[in-house]
């Protein structure tokens, strides 16, 4: 057995259409996803600062259950075992010219509600960063506790959030390959295929993860972008971090303070 280099480049540079779709899909995928995590994710930190005890329960025991069991077990449970007990079953989904797999609702539903208990700690770190102060200062001038909240911690909250948010998104870039447990047609997924009709197992993943790494780069040049953007309109708590670091890694980011380096 022998590294097939004209399969390796002609895969690379001509992928078959299973490929490109799930490329495609990965990408869309982890944008929406992660979109609904980060609401998800801002409720749970905003409610564990409830004054309202159920709330506080709620969002500490979705955080405990969801980050103590793995993001395959919860995949399965979602799609396979909700309709196994008859709860829900995910049906395609006609949104007028766009039709929406089943399988697609729940890897979406699955990756959404993963994400939504890691961003609310990432939330509620960058919310009490905001020197409680700043709170004191506009309740003082007749803010509510609410309106306090909203027209003045989130929004500095918001500019510390982006560093990790922007890893997180990287990270899901990654984390859809493991909905191919539930047969969703993602690249990884894709590969798997591939690989079963041709057995070029070594030339096949290496193409996969080529294309991984071309998106999640991608990704690091677009989040160094925003940060730069943030920073020029006087966003403090956003640090200039080098694009090397980004790549190649070299600290720890730690909300409110400056920024070491890429996570």
């Amino acid at each position: 057995m022998h590294f097939d280099w004209s399969f390796f480049q002609h895969l690379l540079f001509h992928p078959p259409g299973s490929f490109v779709q799930g490329a495609i899909r990965t990408v869309y995928l982890a944008v929406i996803s992660q979109a609904l995590g980060v609401v998800l994710g801002l409720l749970l930190a905003l409610w564990r600062r409830s004054r309202q005890l159920p709330l506080r329960v709620f969002a500490s025991g979705y955080i405990w259950l969801v980050r103590g069991t793995p993001l395959l077990v919860q995949a399965v449970i979602i799609y396979d075992g909700s309709s196994a007990l008859g709860l829900y079953s995910f049906g395609t989904l006609n949104l007028g010219a766009f039709t929406v797999p089943g399988v697609v609702q729940a890897g979406i539903v699955t990756l959404a509600l993963n994400e939504g208990a890691y961003m609310a700690e990432i939330m509620r770190a960058a919310i009490d960063s905001v020197d409680r102060g700043q709170t004191e200062a506009a309740e003082s001038l007749g803010m509510r506790r609410r309106q306090a909240m909203r027209h003045v911690v989130l929004p500095q909250a918001m500019r510390v959030v982006i560093p990790p948010l922007g890893n997180e998104f990287n990270n899901m870039l990654k984390v859809t390959s493991l909905l191919s447990v539930i047969g969703l047609q993602e690249l990884f997924l894709a590969a798997q295929d591939y690989n079963s009709a041709t057995f070029r197992t070594f030339e096949i993943f290496v193409v996969a993860a080529i294309y991984y790494i071309v998106m999640t780069t991608i990704w690091s040049f677009i989040q160094s972008a925003i940060e730069r953007r943030l920073q020029a309109k006087g966003g403090t708590n956003i640090a200039n971090v080098p694009l090397r670091q980004r790549l190649f890694g070299g600290g720890v980011f730690v909300p409110g303070e400056q920024l070491r380096g890429a996570r």
